[in-house]
């Protein structure tokens, strides 16, 4: 049987009600493919050891950085290396964003916070 396909945004729309609340769209080798709605703010943060990349589904975003900001659009991608200190938010009512990170990568890196989600739910396929 093949493996069963997925449509992010259908499935985003039926699943996540909540802003900054990533769930996971796959496991790749080490790394975990998630997904969230952005709201109009978060922590900063860094993430020590992990990469983490953005791309944007839906909406508009930016990432806020110390030392300026990079706005992203439909279908723009963007990899913050690890150890840059930054900041996403939403530019539009909640855009869906694909984010790429190793397996067990908080989201809110090494900042803690309400917004720190440890075990995120998993997408689910299907109705």
């Amino acid at each position: 049987m093949p493996p069963e396909k997925l449509n992010i945004l259908d499935r985003v729309e039926a699943q996540i009600s909540q802003v900054f609340d990533p769930h996971i769209v796959a496991d790749v080798n080490d790394a975990q493919i998630k997904v969230a709605k952005f709201g109009p703010r978060f922590d900063w943060h860094s993430h020590g050891s992990e990469d983490e990349a953005f791309l944007v589904l839906r909406g508009r975003i930016a990432l806020d950085f110390r030392d300026g900001v990079v706005e992203l659009g439909e279908g723009d991608f963007l990899c913050v290396p690890r150890g840059v200190e930054h900041r996403p938010r939403a530019l539009t009512p909640e855009p869906v964003v694909v984010m790429v990170e190793p397996a067990g990568t908080l989201n809110t890196g090494d900042a803690d916070s309400v917004l720190t989600v440890a075990a995120p739910k998993r997408l689910r396929a299907g109705g």
